[in-house]
């Protein structure tokens, strides 16, 4: 296992890089220790992908550096890394057994056929395969399957990082969940270093100790599910996580409040606002309510989710949604809102103000 670094990294697929969007992946420094479960969340070409196959050695960076435990490997091979990858489709030999399969990285390196049969044997059990050992994997089903891909990153006791690229892609819907919850409990039990790569909200946070959120090559947020939710540092990492995700509304910053369509609201961060380039309001709709006075405003439709109902309101010619628990009565017509101001962040040119960037 091991602690990765990464020092002021950029990548170019282009072989003469003139300006910043020349890059797939802008400069970013970000420190993993040792053991940690990461995620990389963000849309598709947002370069988490790219991130993920510089740090396994399948890409050479065009800039920067990348350390494991302090050695430099920026320019070391996959094998010189020691590092095991499942990628989105299933990897396997369909002609050889389940048990052949998950044999394989260790046979390549000349482990003792005991240690084989042993290790084999403990990973199958961590992921249900034990009773399918001995059958051709072509008889499996797709998630039969990747679950080999998966004993097969961690049948190796001695990688220094498992790398998840979009694993559950081809797992049907109501399975992810089970698998999902089985690669956690992997990591609890066996302490390696694990990086997962999605663009699926729900997985990288049920996953993840610490999510690195992307969007357009850059890293825009690195922190806990509980940081990422209550504390967006930007307007995008708002709008991404979360469903429905936060309202962002248009304010103006004046006598130490925000002022929205006329409205003063206080903010947790008014006192760091100065007014500078695009300011907007970010509030998520769990930290909206229903009130007698304040921001007057329209209701729209009510959407039924289960254990709750979203509330869609217009106000001053904006979207404001707000969530209502089961039971709770649906206003109609003309109401008024208000915000929780400690859940309440103003934003500067969709940054948190006050915040590091």
């Amino acid at each position: 296992m091991a602690e990765i670094r990464l020092e002021n990294l950029r990548h170019s697929y282009s072989a003469n890089p003139q300006s910043d969007e020349d890059y797939a992946l802008k400069r970013l420094s970000i420190t993993w220790q040792d053991g940690g479960a990461y995620a990389l969340l963000g849309p598709s070409g947002c370069g988490k992908t790219t991130l993920l196959n510089l740090i396994s050695g399948l890409l050479t960076p065009t800039e920067g550096k990348i350390l494991f435990d302090g050695r430099d490997v920026s320019h070391s091979s996959p094998e010189a890394r020691n590092i095991a990858q499942v990628f989105q489709f299933p990897v396997i030999y369909d002609t050889m057994t389940v048990f052949d399969n998950l044999a394989f990285p260790l046979r390549n390196r000349g482990v003792p056929e005991a240690e084989i049969e042993s290790r084999v044997g403990e990973i199958a059990g961590m992921l249900e395969l034990t009773k399918t050992l001995h059958k051709r994997a072509s008889g499996l089903t797709a998630d039969g399957k990747q679950k080999i891909s998966l004993g097969r990153g961690l049948v190796r006791p001695d990688v220094n990082v498992i790398m998840f690229d979009e694993p559950l892609t081809v797992i049907d819907p109501h399975l992810k969940w089970q698998l999902r919850s089985k690669l956690k409990e992997l990591h609890l039990r066996t302490g390696r270093t694990m990086i997962y790569v999605t663009h699926d909200q729900t997985e990288a946070l049920t996953f993840a100790d610490q999510v690195v959120v992307m969007n357009l090559g850059e890293v825009v947020q690195a922190g806990t599910p509980v940081e990422l939710f209550e504390r967006p540092q930007h307007t995008f990492v708002g709008h991404f996580i979360g469903s429905p995700g936060m309202n962002v509304l248009p304010c103006e910053v004046r006598g130490g409040k925000a002022i929205f369509g006329g409205t003063p609201v206080d903010a947790a961060n008014i006192a760091a606002a100065n007014s500078r380039g695009r300011t907007e309001l970010g509030v998520r709709p769990e930290f909206v309510s229903i009130a007698s006075s304040g921001i007057p405003a329209e209701v729209i439709r009510v959407s039924d989710a289960g254990r709750y109902r979203i509330v869609e309101t217009r106000s001053h010619g904006h979207t404001v949604k707000l969530l209502l628990k089961e039971g709770g009565e649906a206003p109609r017509g003309s109401t008024f809102l208000s915000f929780d101001p400690s859940h309440t962040q103003v934003y500067e040119d969709g940054w948190m103000a006050g915040a590091r960037r």
